[in-house]
């Protein structure tokens, strides 16, 4: 079942980022978007690791979630690992997906994008979240 949404903190900027925490809400991490570069990117810092994925993502990623009609597990996975079929992983690295392929723009930070964009959505008032301790899922509002 899904927790309350938590409104996005933080405008989105690199001088005020969003404040996020993964689903199971074991991890903090801070995004924003950068508009200065192109395309447009998301810049995901977690901890000590900066992950950028394409902008276009935010809507992409809904768009596709409305088009499920229902729950879709987020299947977070690294970039060497497969992503579990018909996950927010898979489609988010899917030659089928609007930029026929990986949304995650940096090689070898490519993935985790089914656990770091989901939460966002989830800020941004687009979509909700399981919070398990595992096996989280996500459906467009």
């Amino acid at each position: 079942m899904a927790a309350e949404p938590t409104a996005a903190v933080g405008a989105g900027t690199k001088e005020d980022p969003w404040q996020l925490v993964t689903a199971p809400g074991s991890s903090s991490y801070t995004m924003y978007r950068d508009d200065t570069t192109d395309p447009p990117l998301l810049v995901c810092q977690v901890g000590s690791t900066k992950l950028t994925y394409d902008a276009r993502a935010v809507d992409d990623l809904h768009s596709w979630l409305k088009a499920q009609g229902d729950w879709v597990p987020l299947g977070a996975a690294d970039e060497l690992k497969s992503a579990a079929e018909g996950s927010v992983e898979a489609w988010g690295r899917s030659e089928d997906n609007p930029v026929g392929g990986w949304y995650g723009q940096r090689k070898g930070y490519r993935g985790r994008f089914g656990m770091y964009l989901p939460p966002l959505l989830e800020a941004l008032g687009l979509a909700e979240l399981t919070h398990d301790a595992r096996n989280n899922s996500v459906r467009a509002i």
